[in-house]
C-alpha cells in the first residue's frame, strides 16, 4: 500500500532528508516480512499486496511536515485507516487539536523515521503488536515518557518498562472451529493442535506475520524451546492445504470446509460476522486450563524526533481513557486494554476467557529466535 497521508497541505516547520537520501536508508534499513500493516476484515488485501518503498513519497516535502505546535500531532500509523479515524476525529471535536495521520506499513514507515531522524514530521507512532513496538524501541525510534494517567490506565504488562510505548486495545488470538465436523470439547490447546488426530484438518496463517511470531514466542517462554519447536513441527504435519496470507482468507477457508481447526486474531472474525451473520465458524478460547489465551496489543509510543511530544501523549493519554477503550471494542472489535470497560455486545457474546498473564514485552525480546525456530520446522 503506498504511503498515504491525509491533510497533504501541511506547514514546512522541518525539512525531511532529500528522497535519494532516504531511498539509500530505506535500502540499508529493509523491511522485514514480519512487519505489515494490519489487515481486512480491516483490509487483509493490501496486507498480501506487494510491499512498495516509500521513497517516491517522501520527496514531496510538502506532505511531510508539520506545524510543531500543541494544535497539530502528526501521526505514522499502520493501523488501518478506517478503524483508528473516528476515534482520531471524536479527539478534534473535543479539544480543537488537529491531527494529521500517515499510513503505511510497518516497515516502511520505521524505515522512513530512521531516515528523517531529528527532521522527521512525524509525533506519533501507532501500530501493531508488541514485536512491532519492541523493534521501534531498539532502533531508537521512540522515547521514554513519564504518564501517571497511563499508569492508572494500563497494566503494566502492556507497557515498555521505560515508557517508550504503550498498549492501547488487546487482540486474542486463539482458535476457530467448524462447528459441523468439530466439537469444542475436542479442543484445549494451541500444542494439542500439534496432536495427529487433527493431520490434514488444520489451517494457519504464515509464519511471516508478527501476530504468529509473537505467538510462538509466548509458547517458548512458557513451553521451552524444545517443546515449543515439537509443537510446531506438529502443527506443519497437520496442515490440510498450504498456509494463508491473512487471517481472513483462512477463517473463510474454515467456513468453506477446507479445514476443520486454526488459529486467528479475534476481531477478525468479529468483523466476518458484522457482514455474514450466519459466518459458520465458531470460537474457542484456548488454554484455559494452562496459561490462558494468548493477548497481544495494538499501541503508541512518542516520537524520538517529534516537535510536539507534549501534543503526543496527550492524545495517546486520551486514546486510554474510557471513551476511547470503549470504542476500540464497540468499533473494532478488540478488547479494552483497560480493565473495567464494558466490552460491546458482540465480545461478551464471545464469554469470558483467561487471558494469558505473560508481560507483552516479552514477544519482541524473543522474536528472532521465534523466526528462526519456525524456518528451522518448516513452517513457511
Amino acid at each position: 500500500m503506498p504511503l498515504n497521508t491525509i491533510c497533504t497541505n501541511l506547514p514546512t516547520a522541518k525539512t525531511v532528508l532529500p528522497a535519494a537520501v532516504f531511498g539509500l536508508m530505506l535500502g540499508l534499513v529493509g523491511c522485514s516480512d514480519s512487519s505489515t500493516t494490519e489487515g481486512s476484515a480491516e483490509t487483509e488485501a493490501a496486507e498480501a499486496g506487494t510491499e512498495q518503498q516509500a521513497a517516491s513519497d517522501v520527496s514531496d516535502n510538502a506532505a511531510a511536515t508539520t506545524t510543531g505546535d500543541d494544535q497539530t500531532v502528526t501521526i505514522y500509523s499502520s493501523r488501518n485507516e478506517q478503524l483508528i479515524k473516528p476515534l482520531l476525529d471524536r479527539y478534534t471535536e473535543q479539544t480543537g487539536v488537529k491531527v494529521e495521520l500517515v499510513t503505511d506499513k510497518e516497515g516502511p514507515l520505521m524505515a522512513r523515521l530512521q531516515a528523517e531522524g531529528q527532521n522527521t514530521p512525524a509525533d506519533m507512532l501507532l501500530t501493531v503488536d508488541a514485536g512491532n513496538l519492541w523493534q521501534a524501541t531498539q532502533q531508537g525510534l521512540l522515547q521514554p515518557v513519564s504518564s501517571s494517567v497511563l499508569e492508572a490506565n494500563v497494566p503494566a504488562k502492556y507497557r515498555d518498562p521505560k515508557g517508550q510505548w504503550t498498549g492501547l486495545s488487546l487482540r486474542a488470538r486463539t482458535i476457530f472451529y467448524d462447528p459441523s465436523k468439530v466439537t469444542a470439547d475436542q479442543l484445549s490447546t494451541y500444542e494439542d493442535l500439534a496432536d495427529p488426530k487433527w493431520k490434514g484438518k488444520l489451517c494457519l496463517r504464515t509464519s511471516k506475520k508478527v501476530y504468529n511470531q509473537s505467538l510462538v514466542a509466548s509458547m517458548m517462554e512458557h513451553l521451552g524451546e524444545e517443546r515449543t519447536e515439537e509443537v510446531i513441527r506438529g502443527w506443519v504435519d497437520n496442515l490440510a492445504t498450504d498456509v494463508f496470507s491473512d487471517d481472513t482468507s483462512m477463517l473463510e477457508a474454515i467456513a468453506a470446509g477446507q479445514c476443520e481447526v486454526g488459529i486467528a486474531n479475534s476481531y477478525y472474525y468479529g468483523r466476518l460476522l458484522d457482514e455474514k451473520p450466519d459466518f459458520p465458524v465458531e470460537i474457542f478460547w484456548a488454554n484455559q486450563g494452562t496459561t490462558g489465551t494468548h493477548v497481544n496489543v495494538s499501541g503508541a509510543g512518542v516520537v524520538a524526533g517529534s516537535d510536539n511530544p507534549d501534543g503526543a501523549l496527550k492524545l495517546i493519554e486520551w486514546l486510554s481513557s474510557d471513551e476511547a477503550q470503549g470504542l476500540y471494542a464497540s468499533s473494532d472489535k478488540e478488547f479494552p486494554v483497560k480493565e473495567g470497560i464494558d466490552e460491546s455486545e458482540m465480545l461478551r457474546s464471545w464469554g469470558e476467557f483467561k487471558k494469558d498473564d505473560i508481560n507483552v514485552q516479552k514477544f519482541g525480546e524473543l522474536q528472532t529466535q521465534a523466526i528462526q525456530m519456525m524456518d528451522k520446522a518448516g513452517y513457511k
